[in-house]
């Protein structure tokens, strides 16, 4: 018995093989149309946001900023030397308005930052202090650097603005940043960075990490649900100290996430300043690339896991898309089947993602005119390269799902929730 089973099961596979492929490749092309057609929407729907964005950046352009000029308080953060690091402080010292003092706070006397901050300081011509803030306990360094400097500083500041150390602001940045603060209806004003490869830093990793921050722009703007970056953000003290975000500090390693929640919860709105955009000359690795992107999304899984979750479908779907439409026109070709429907299917989200990329790039270099022929220099990497960087964003989502460990500066930490974090 067994030799003519096995003689028929033979003669029927054929057969039966030859539908099960037909099945599988008619599913296959069905759940490509359907996700093809998702995206082809969606990219239209984001290419319409583009163009508002760039409509917004433009109003915001030639907008008057105004003449609200309270005393304010210039707060950076410190930590080891970095790339530009003098360059970048000096900078600080440099914005057209005089009513402001900096205060570059450090974890430690010892840190390597305090020689360049001391030369920084004596050719100032503003007033610059120093404030050690020591280690911190169960939050993060830099939370502890802004909450020990806020806790001793002078009440004579009526304005808190942040700033980093790997950010190079203009020259009329911080008169941009405080003046809407005149309108109490403002919880607080917030830019965002624009990363730009040291010149002759072309390589892979540096050119997919400004690559990768790139789009982050676009999702702030005039009706966006704002949040408030820790590299340029200004904000009334009172506001600061209303909406308790020192509190909201206490456990955590997010400063700027941590701020939007406290804002957020007073009903309190955040606008965005294009004209504030601040450049950051970048230059790293394939492990500092990992580091900061795997860290960012971390962070936002934990502080906002509602824009975590419809980031990473969003990416995700665009993938799937892109890796089924190129395995189906392979398919074709390989049969010598025409291959012209898919390819359309596939080409046509990237063609919307690369034309969102140059309304991008535009409101950018219309923001930044001083950097518009270095920036325009490497266009490919903000029109080209972002079409592919959905594929690393999807890295650093599974990276946040198996787990809750960072790296930042040195210093390793595990997020458990929004109000707890452990040193380890």
């Amino acid at each position: 018995m067994a030799q003519p089973l096995t003689s028929a099961i033979l003669t029927v596979s054929p057969a039966v093989r030859e539908q099960s492929s037909v099945l599988f490749f008619g599913n296959v092309d069905t759940l490509f149309y359907l996700l093809a057609i998702t995206q082809i929407l969606l990219g239209a729907y984001l290419v319409w946001h583009g163009a508002q964005w760039l409509a917004y950046v433009r109003r915001r352009l030639h907008s008057d900023p105004g003449f609200y000029a309270p005393r304010a308080a210039v707060l950076c953060p410190c930590k080891g030397i970095e790339p530009g690091l003098e360059r970048n402080l000096v900078a600080l010292t440099e914005f057209e308005r005089q009513n402001y003092e900096i205060f570059f706070i450090l974890a430690s006397e010892k840190d390597a930052a305090r020689s360049v901050i001391e030369r920084v300081a004596k050719s100032s011509r503003v007033k610059t202090n120093v404030v050690i803030a020591g280690h911190p306990v169960n939050c993060g360094e830099k939370v502890n650097n802004l909450r020990a400097a806020i806790e001793q500083l002078p009440e004579e500041f009526e304005v808190l603005v942040f700033a980093d150390s790997d950010g190079r602001p203009g020259k009329h940045w911080l008169h941009h940043l405080v003046a809407p603060l005149a309108d109490s209806r403002v919880g607080a004003t917030s830019t965002m960075r624009w990363l730009v490869p040291n010149s002759g830093s072309g390589n892979l990793p540096t050119v997919l990490l400004a690559a990768w921050n790139a789009p982050i722009v676009t999702m702030l703007g005039g009706r966006a649900k704002n949040f408030c970056w820790g590299g340029g953000t200004a904000i009334r003290r009172a506001t600061f100290e209303q909406s308790g975000v020192l509190e909201e500090w206490k456990n955590s390693v997010s400063d700027d996430y941590s701020m939007t929640r406290a804002l957020e919860r007073t009903g309190r709105s955040i606008l965005f300043l294009p004209e504030c955009l601040t450049l950051s000359y970048i230059e790293t690795d394939f492990g500092g690339l990992l580091e900061f992107t795997n860290r960012q999304i971390l962070i936002t899984r934990i502080y906002s896991s509602k824009m975590w979750r419809a980031a990473a479908l969003t990416h995700f779907l665009y993938c799937v898309t892109l890796l089924l439409g190129f395995y189906l026109i392979l398919i074709d070709v390989l049969a010598q089947r025409p291959a012209f429907h898919f390819m359309t299917l596939t080409f046509l989200p990237l063609l919307l993602s690369a034309i969102r990329g140059v309304l991008r790039l535009t409101g950018v270099t219309e923001a930044l005119p001083a950097a518009r022929a270095q920036i325009m220099g490497q266009a490919w990497i903000y029109v080209v390269l972002t079409l592919f960087v959905p594929f690393l964003y999807v890295a650093n989502f599974v990276n946040s799902l198996v787990t809750r460990k960072i790296r930042w500066r040195g210093m390793a930490y595990e997020l458990i929730s929004p109000q707890q974090t452990r040193i380890l």
